[in-house]
């Protein structure tokens, strides 16, 4: 059990997290103030910022159970983050600093049409809300077990309604600036926290641990296979990771207004680019630190199965390492650590969301507002999303992945389309709004016939789920294609289908 000390770290943590997301917000007269911080933060905390963003909980408690149940190889992903992070600095950021956008849709709403800008913003947001009520949700994980060790019977439903309350607070109150700061704050305790968490394992572990460790191919960070089975089917090949997650990271680094809001805040197109490429190095060495964590798990526990462990999910390994192992007053900083992470990725997403509801979907009903009604507006909005998130992320609960592949994967079913349209806008000027239109839902179909319904045998088979006949109980046996391919896949369909239709102009 915790100690009464440890209980004490948590609860100061979540009030200053409210006390000092409250008075770092500033003066606010309209919603380039709430949504954009008037574009007077320096470039090294919108890069902090970003990295905070992108972590979450599923990084905290995800990648460790990785490791965990697997090796290293997930560390290639990085490789290909630092080249989509790259090209989307000579690619999209030159045409995003250009005029007064306020979301990455702007540029689709300016190329194409409104509504092919209230389209992608619709899209962002189901994705969005999916996404991050896959972190909430993890977010809970430590909680509970928490609750449990104390002798507390609280549900993931309580604990997700507490977390997202504290966070909406300072986020509806302070808007960009105040989760900004609150970023830096907070990425800072996740990876202390971190950093104390591997010492003391290190310290801990008998002699040869390390040595059983590598024998056992934990330490493992590359893995190739040249096999096209295997490109298609493993998600951590080295092809699969650099070309996939490059891809993957255009997308999300590209066309998600979680991430483009940041950049958009940035002062000069110079200081969008230094945040950007810097934050792909900060979350190399972030994620070094928790696959590290992970092995070094394995290590203390014997390689033990999560049910003789008395869990049920490898994601809970690190919190009871924590919950049971760590000594007073440092097991309570690193569970706000782990806090932290998910709250910084919550008020981003709430006020993302809001900026895309207010410029995007909204848009010209409200022009008509003064700024302090828009202002007042935004605000709402991010009250309702935090609603609304509450309720999605309790959907969760029973899932079996780690949680971070399950969240990584729920973004790819529309990255492709989002980056397949800024892509045909670009490179295809015969393009108009219907045809990228059609292309993009096109896109986002196909994807959901794929992800769910083409599977591969062991042998290399590969079967369609959806077919007559189809024994649905054993192809949940298969193996589905790799998730870093699924933004790839849909980039290309939604360009070839826009291009084709685009071939009726002149």
């Amino acid at each position: 059990m915790l100690h009464p000390i440890d209980y004490l770290v948590i609860v100061a943590y979540l009030i200053g997290v409210v006390i000092f997301g409250i008075k770092s917000a500033g003066k606010q007269q309209s919603t380039k103030d709430y949504f954009l911080g008037s574009k007077e933060l320096p470039w090294w905390a919108i890069c902090f910022s970003i990295v905070a963003t992108e972590t979450s909980t599923l990084t905290v408690i995800g990648i460790p159970a990785v490791v965990y149940g697997g090796n290293m190889t997930f560390f290639q992903l990085t490789f290909g983050y630092l080249a989509g992070r790259i090209l989307v600095s000579i690619i999209f950021l030159p045409r995003y600093m250009r005029g007064e956008m306020q979301t990455a849709y702007s540029y689709l709403g300016e190329r194409f049409g409104s509504n092919m800008q209230r389209l992608s913003s619709v899209t962002f947001l189901a994705t969005r809300l999916l996404a991050d009520g896959v972190r909430l949700f993890a977010t809970a994980i430590p909680i509970k077990i928490i609750a449990t060790s104390a002798g507390f019977d609280i549900g993931y439903p309580v604990i997700i309604l507490g977390i997202g309350v504290l966070t909406a607070i300072y986020t509806f109150v302070g808007g960009f600036k105040a989760v900004v700061w609150m970023d830096v704050v907070q990425m800072s305790l996740y990876v202390l926290g971190a950093f104390a968490t591997i010492g003391l394992l290190l310290f801990n572990l008998p002699d040869g641990a390390i040595s059983e460790l590598i024998a056992a191919g934990k330490t493992r960070v590359f893995y190739s296979d040249f096999s096209l089975h295997a490109i298609l089917t493993r998600p951590y090949v080295l092809i699969t990771a650099v070309v996939g997650g490059g891809i993957f990271s255009m997308a999300s680094h590209g066309t998600d207004q979680l991430i483009v809001q940041r950049l958009l805040s940035c002062k000069s197109l110079q200081d969008a680019r230094k945040a950007l490429i810097g934050s792909a190095f900060f979350v190399m060495g972030q994620f070094a630190i928790f696959l590290l964590v992970g092995g070094l798990l394995w290590s203390f526990y014997g390689g033990a199965e999560a049910a003789s462990l008395g869990l049920t999910r490898l994601d809970e390994v690190f919190p009871k390492y924590i919950v049971e192992q760590l000594p007073t007053g440092l097991a309570g900083l690193v569970l706000a650590g782990i806090l932290a992470a998910a709250m910084s990725t919550l008020s981003s997403s709430l006020n993302a969301l809001a900026s895309s509801s207010m410029t995007d979907v909204l848009g010209s009903k409200i022009a008509h507002l003064s700024p302090e009604k828009a202002l007042k507006l935004s605000k709402w909005l991010t009250l309702g999303w935090a609603g609304i998130f509450i309720g999605f992320a309790t959907l969760f609960e029973n899932m079996q992945n780690p949680v971070v592949e399950l969240g990584l994967s729920i973004a790819s079913f529309t990255y492709g389309a989002l980056l397949g349209a800024f892509l045909l806008g670009l490179a295809v000027s015969k393009v108009n709004e219907k045809d990228a239109m059609i292309a993009f839902v096109c896109s986002v179909v196909t994807m959901i016939a794929i992800i769910f319904g083409v599977w591969t045998t062991a042998e290399g088979n590969w079967i369609f789920l959806f077919n007559p006949g189809t024994d649905v109980k054993a192809a949940m046996e298969l193996t589905p294609i790799a998730w870093p391919w699924y933004t790839t896949l849909g980039t290309l369909i939604t360009m070839a289908v826009g291009s084709l239709l685009s071939v009726r102009h002149r």
